[in-house]
């Protein structure tokens, strides 16, 4: 048997390279010899197919192993799925009239698997004679095909329409399978060739072939006119049903049409008994109404005399409110730049205020920085004198120490030279001991003025640090009188300031400024030189262009036209000012 099996395949697919080429031959050799077995026995059976009928199991079967052929592996959540449902499925969007098969097969309760699904809803498609047709519509729509399946597979080839063709050839057979029954998902597919296998004592002659194909063609098509009939029947049968409603609702629509009529028909005779009475009641109005607007006009003109003049009145009243809110308003702004000048005045004093503060505190330390060098001074004075009077002690215990020495060597011989005469021994013991004492009492006096001197010496370093703090405050002292001195001439200044701040509040008060002054919080540098203001180099106007600038860059004084005498002006206005005067002499 499996050499047979061999040798049929051998013969049906010549030697390719390529394994899906002959994958796909082979399936299709198959195909064709189960399409044509399933059509002669089913001819010579001459009844309905059922489920159970071997041809027809082996036709699915090796439909089914078409339709797997190059099908993509889908991966899942559970794992990898391999199933023909998924590329079914898109013949309902393809095709509506296979919607009724999906949802049939969807809502079948013992099939899970979408294997089952897929032989269940070629079941279906078999028995309603349009497995072709639907096959073809999914065939021609390829390139929906490339998600499910791979380049080189059965159905995205010529193979597969060439087996869609085939499929025609199954509206033959009528089929009444039992799908509910079937346990579908659980079966194995497996390709039974022995069917396909002809013992050549068996064949029947060519004659009874062609004498039933004729049979059965004639049949065919007696039965396809029958079911073209009934199909023009049932449709002939849905029109007159429905033209007899129609008929029906357009009958009531005519009875509800003249009763309606004969309602609109009444209700316009009341109206034009009524519109009678209104032409006349209106013809009344119109004649109460023209007496009325006669009336209204006389009045009206009366009225609007009285208006005229009412309006001349207080048009006059209205241009003197104006003139006066006008004056107002300037007395108003006037006052606002008094206020402003006097609230400018009292800061000044302020500033002034708090400079005279500033530099009698400044006095004060000035006052008590000196007091202090002086009392520095005189003790490095009596520290200078108790260092040389102590010097002085130094040398002479030192030379009271040589002397004792001298002395201390002379005894020494004087012991040596008389230590043969016992006579004079208590004598010089005494002497001696005496000695000792003198030199013991020498000794501790030597070591008191040892820590004498040491304490002096501290002393002396104690001067030493304390000169260089009097040398340090005396430079101090000097960058405070500097500091005081240009602060008494910033103080000089601003009482100028002042004094002319004074005079110019006069004038203010009478013309209004032409220009404003640049505020004294926003400059912090000299507009010229770029250096910051601070308590030595104080602020100035230029009282020709407003802007504020150090002493050194505003030192000039010129004459203006808007002032009495000759005030501050910068650098750059001196220089134009004097151009312009050299231009016009």
């Amino acid at each position: 048997m499996p050499q047979e099996v061999f040798v049929f395949m051998h013969l049906c697919c010549p030697a390719v390279k390529d394994p899906m080429v002959v994958e796909r031959s082979n399936l299709l050799s198959m195909m064709k010899l189960s399409i044509k077995v399933l059509i002669q026995s089913s001819l010579s059976l001459g009844r309905t197919l059922d489920s159970e009928y071997p041809p027809l199991q082996q036709f699915f079967v090796v439909l089914e192993h078409c339709l797997k052929h190059g099908l993509k592996v889908r991966k899942t959540f559970i794992g990898q799925n391999k199933s023909i449902w998924a590329p079914l499925e898109l013949i309902e969007k393809l095709c509506p009239e296979s919607a009724d098969i999906s949802t049939s097969v969807r809502d079948m309760p013992g099939i899970k698997t979408g294997l089952g699904r897929a032989r269940a809803w070629l079941h279906l498609a078999l028995m309603q004679k349009k497995i072709a047709d639907y096959m073809k519509e999914l065939i021609n729509r390829r390139e929906l095909l490339g998600e499910f399946y791979e380049p080189g597979a059965l159905i995205m080839e010529e193979e597969g329409a060439v087996i869609v063709g085939m499929l025609v050839g199954l509206n033959v057979i009528d089929a009444n399978l039992c799908v509910k029954g079937e346990d579908l998902d659980s079966q194995v597919g497996v390709i039974d060739f022995s069917m396909y296998l002809k013992d050549p004592q068996a064949t029947e002659t060519t004659q009874d072939d062609s004498k039933m194909t004729a049979i059965l063609d004639q049949k065919h098509y007696i039965e396809e006119l029958n079911r073209h009939l009934s199909c023009t029947v049932t449709d002939l049968q849905a029109k007159m049903d429905s033209l007899e409603k129609t008929n029906s609702k357009l009958i009531e629509e005519l009875t509800a049409a003249t009763d309606r009529i004969n309602a609109l028909r009444e209700e316009q005779e009341q109206l034009k008994q009524e519109n009678a009475h209104i032409l006349q009641t209106s013809q009344r109005k119109e004649e109460v109404t023209l007496q009325d607007s006669q009336l209204e006009l006389e009045t009206y003109r009366q009225t609007r005399q009285g208006l005229d003049e009412m309006y001349s009145v207080v048009w006059k009243q209205y241009k003197e409110e104006k003139r006066i809110r006008q004056l107002q308003k300037e007395l108003e702004l006037q006052i606002g730049l008094k206020q402003e000048i006097e609230v400018a005045m009292k800061l000044l004093e302020k500033d002034t205020h708090e400079k005279q503060d500033t530099l009698v505190a400044l006095r004060q330390q000035l006052d008590q920085v000196k007091n202090l060098n002086l009392q520095m001074f005189n003790k490095a004075q009596e520290s200078d004198r108790v260092a040389q009077k102590k010097e002085e002690d130094m040398e002479r215990l030192e030379k009271k120490m040589i002397q004792m020495e001298a002395a201390m060597k002379e005894l020494e011989q004087r012991c040596q030279n008389c230590c043969c005469c016992s006579l004079f021994r208590a004598g010089l013991e005494s002497e001696l001991s005496t000695e000792k004492e003198q030199r013991q009492n020498l000794q501790r006096e030597l070591h008191r003025e040892q820590d004498n001197s040491a304490e002096l010496r501290t002393q002396l370093q104690q001067l030493q640090g304390l000169q260089m703090e009097l040398l340090d405050l005396r430079q101090e002292k000097k960058q405070l009188q500097q500091l005081c001195e240009e602060q008494e001439q910033a103080l000089q200044e601003m009482g100028l300031h002042l004094s002319q701040q004074k005079y110019f509040k006069k004038i203010a008060v009478c013309n209004i400024v032409n220009f404003f002054y640049e505020s004294n919080d926003e400059a912090t540098r000299c507009k010229q030189c770029q250096k910051e203001f601070s308590i030595s180099r104080r602020k100035h106007h230029c009282r020709n262009c407003g802007d504020i600038y150090c002493n050194s860059c505003s030192s000039n004084e010129l004459a203006l036209p808007s002032y009495p005498r000759p005030v501050r002006v910068c650098d750059i206005c001196h220089s134009l000012l004097l151009q312009r005067s050299s231009i016009r002499s």
